[in-house]
């Protein structure tokens, strides 16, 4: 039983980073549309066409890269911890 432990745990640390790339992804994404969907609205009740939209997809795109760098710090820091791990 302990030969499989090790990859048990190993298996279990890569679902770890796995879940933490998606929910990264799907986070940046939606902020994307949701600071765009802002900016619309904005272009629509101020009448400041394409103004809103541009400036609300610019900040949500600066939102995304910055969760990706973030996400990618993070899952860099895993990874380093698993190769230092003398268990597996």
């Amino acid at each position: 039983m302990t030969g499989e432990e090790p990859e048990l745990e190993r298996q279990r640390r890569r679902a770890s980073r796995q879940g933490l790339a998606y929910q990264g992804a799907f986070e940046a994404v939606v902020a994307i549309l949701i600071v765009s969907g802002i900016g619309l609205w904005i272009d629509g009740r101020y009448e400041t066409s394409p103004w809103g939209l541009l400036i609300g997809t610019a900040i949500g795109f600066a939102s995304f890269v910055i969760r990706l760098l973030r996400l990618g710090k993070r899952l860099q820091e895993l990874a380093d911890s698993i190769e230092e791990d003398p268990k597996t």
